[in-house]
């Protein structure tokens, strides 16, 4: 079976961390998911957002997992989030968008919803 975590909470709140476990797991587990950062969830990919050294960075914990880290390019770039080529496009003077994160557009969440059988949502 399938999952689509929908990321829409901000990195601040517990729900935020819960969608990295199941997805910890469930890459573990070897079974089949998906995610995409949406709504407040996109900050995650904000890689000037600064965390205490006592404390964990969420954006890194997910760069550690090493998969495909798709974030709404609308819900980001209203955020201040933006990668080198939409901060060249709409003459933002600097790109922000962490490692191994993409934008991407609703497209894709829309094929991510399409194409599997579980979406659960944090």
């Amino acid at each position: 079976m399938s999952t689509l975590l929908l990321i829409t909470s901000a990195p601040t709140s517990i729900y935020a961390w819960h969608a990295l476990g199941l997805a910890q797991a469930l890459y573990t587990k070897k079974q089949a998911f998906r995610v995409f950062f949406y709504q407040d969830g996109v900050s995650v990919a904000n890689t000037l957002q600064w965390v205490p050294d006592d404390q964990r960075n969420l954006t890194q914990e997910w760069q550690k997992l090493a998969i495909r880290l798709p974030v709404c390019v609308s819900a980001a770039l209203a955020r201040g989030i933006t990668d080198q080529e939409n901060a060249k496009r709409h003459q933002i003077s600097q790109h922000n968008l962490a490692h191994g994160f993409e934008l991407v557009g609703l497209g894709e969440l829309a094929d991510a919803v399409q194409s599997t059988q579980r979406l659960i949502q944090f």
